[in-house]
């Protein structure tokens, strides 16, 4: 078992601090961002759960991605994982969501280089995107995955609300 994470006692602080929940639509990197965020006791309090969705119909079959966004830029893009986190906090019923799409490697997927990644924020004043390239095997793009999101919720939620 992990360590708990600085970065996601952090967020659960905010989200409690804010009386707010947080739900998880995960494609490459497979349930670690799950994993992490239940990592810290009382973690149910903020974390109300995630949508594993690694196959590309499973995006839109649980997540309700639209089939022709799929059909158009694919599973990995800034708006498939926009898409994907609109789709998780309406099925949870979540404050805010976040979403993670890419390609762990070691081969390119749909022409897209591994180390590819788009995390998605969402919430009721603010939807970001962002959009980096993770270094090394598959281990530690979906490790850098996951802190690139929990950084960009940890950011949209420090800034205070419009």
């Amino acid at each position: 078992m992990q360590p708990e994470s600085p970065l996601v006692r952090a967020l659960h602080d905010l989200l409690r601090a804010r009386g707010a929940t947080i739900a998880v639509a995960e494609s490459l990197t497979g349930g670690l961002l799950g994993a992490e965020l239940t990592s810290v006791a009382g973690s149910s309090v903020t974390f109300l759960g995630g949508i594993t969705a690694y196959a590309t119909p499973a995006k839109a079959s649980l997540l309700g991605v639209d089939q022709a966004l799929l059909a158009r830029h694919g599973a990995v893009h800034p708006e498939v994982a926009m898409a994907m986190a609109r789709g998780v906090r309406a099925r949870f019923d979540a404050t805010y969501a976040v979403a993670l799409t890419g390609v762990a490697g070691p081969d390119p997927q749909d022409g897209t280089q591994p180390g590819t990644v788009h995390a998605a924020f969402m919430g009721p004043d603010r939807d970001r995107v962002r959009s980096v390239q993770v270094g090394g095997d598959r281990g530690a793009v979906r490790a850098g995955a996951v802190r690139c999101v929990l950084e960009l919720a940890l950011e949209q939620l420090a800034e205070p609300t419009g």
